[in-house]
């Protein structure tokens, strides 16, 4: 290297002075403008500069946002929070109003039938089996509810007869169900018959009106009333509406089948009726 400097060294020192001469009338010409070497520093280092600033103004996008995050998801669980108790003020309204239309719609029966003592229960089950169609309802015995009592809505809408009691509970045998035996009669017609449950017409939600006299004209649509006879259940409750008229494998008699009135799954609260007069 030393002796590169020695025998170069006049060379270089040349090369330099030609250099800053150079520069010189480069910045004079150029009327005070950046000199080349600024200029080449800066073309390299701008985009990086560009870089470094892009990358902290992401950096503190993301802190941002990531903040405000917080903040949002705080928010949108206290919003969570405050739909839910909306909600439940809209389902008690929703109650409240359904319990007032229910307590009309029994004044109104009992303006009718001012002879029923009715206690109102809660449906609190139902039967799952494909072997019976079930009730159980949140009052029993205790309330003065007995076996052999009639079901019904606050409309007056026949739903089964208590078939057994507990102390706060009783069981419902619904007017499907294959044990329900109970005198009929045809509104329009007063056409009477026996109303029974039916195996196979239990799973389609329908029941028979049995024994119809040989001359019964029965249309679709006919209007289904308990008769009373027999003294045992209360008459004019409502059961539902003739879907048609058959006559039995025997050819001896014939019977309607009768579609409920009563939804059987949207029972919430019912109406037992303790006590009434015998219409002789």
């Amino acid at each position: 290297m030393k002796d590169f400097l020695r025998q170069n060294g006049i060379l270089l020192l040349v090369i330099a002075l030609l250099l800053s001469i150079l520069i010189g009338v480069l910045s004079v010409v150029m009327g005070g403008q950046a000199d080349p070497l600024s200029n080449l520093t800066n073309t390299i280092v701008s985009p990086l500069r560009g870089g470094v600033t892009a990358a902290a103004d992401w950096v503190e996008g993301v802190y941002t946002y990531i903040f405000h995050y917080g903040e949002l998801e705080q928010e949108l669980n206290g919003l969570r929070v405050r739909v839910g108790e909306l909600e439940e003020q809209v389902r008690e309204g929703e109650e409240a109003s359904r319990e007032n239309e229910q307590l009309r719609e029994l004044l109104n029966l009992q303006a009718r039938r001012r002879d029923f003592v009715f206690e109102g229960a809660r449906v609190t089950a139902r039967s799952t089996s494909n072997w019976e169609s079930t009730l159980t309802l949140s009052k029993g015995s205790s309330s003065g509810i007995q076996a052999g009592d009639c079901v019904v809505t606050e409309m007056g809408v026949l739903v089964g007869v208590v078939s057994k009691t507990g102390l706060n509970w009783s069981t419902v045998s619904t007017i499907i169900n294959t044990d329900t035996q109970m005198g009929g009669i045809v509104n329009r017609t007063y056409s009477a018959g026996v109303l029974e449950g039916d195996f196979s017409l239990m799973n389609q939600d329908r029941l028979k009106l049995n024994y119809l006299p040989e001359g019964a004209q029965l249309v679709s649509g006919d209007e289904v009333l308990t008769s009373g006879r027999g003294e045992v259940f209360p008459s004019g409750l409502v059961v539902g509406q003739v879907e048609g008229v058959f006559t039995d494998p025997s050819g001896q008699t014939r019977y309607a089948v009768v579609k409920p009135a009563v939804d059987l799954d949207a029972l919430i609260k019912v109406f037992v009726i303790k006590d009434f007069e015998i219409v002789e």
